[in-house]
């Protein structure tokens, strides 16, 4: 009668001729953290700088309210007053607007440079992983063959 074949045993022999290097994997979870701590430092560094814009913004708003809510001799007085705010107001409004874009380019800029490099970094690593893969599947396969005959 014929004997049944384990598979069982005949995929474990196949499976460990077929080594799976788990060191690429822990470099590539270790670099992604990498890539993540330097795009969160970038977005603190932009939230940072952001906070300081609306600080010096709102301190400087302020300062010109006291000069609206001072009380005055002649009606006509409390329009000037107003009028001298609002523009006042928007004067400042355009300088911080700007100020705030300039932060949101730097942070383009700084993420689109690390994301270039890390993109080229990655390419590497992938390069020389799939050069090692090979090279192992190439020299378990020649053994797998020789020992077949």
């Amino acid at each position: 009668m014929a004997k049944a074949q384990d598979f069982n045993a005949m995929m474990k022999d196949v499976m460990g001729a077929f080594p799976v290097d788990t060191k690429a994997m822990e470099d590539a979870i270790k670099n992604q953290a990498a890539l993540n701590e330097k795009l969160s430092g970038l977005a603190l560094e932009a939230a940072e700088k952001s906070a300081e814009i609306s600080s010096k913004w709102t301190k400087e708003t302020l300062a010109k309210m006291t000069e609206v809510t001072k009380a005055k001799a002649e009606p006509a007085d409390y329009a000037k007053a107003m009028t001298d705010f609002a523009s006042a107001n928007a004067e400042v409004a355009a300088e911080n607007m700007a100020a705030f874009a300039e932060v949101a380019k730097k942070i383009q800029m700084d993420t689109v440079e690390l994301l270039m490099a890390a993109g080229k970094d990655m390419q590497e690593e992938t390069a020389k992983a799939v050069k090692k893969a090979t090279d192992e599947v190439t020299t378990a396969a020649k053994k797998a063959s020789s020992a077949a005959k």
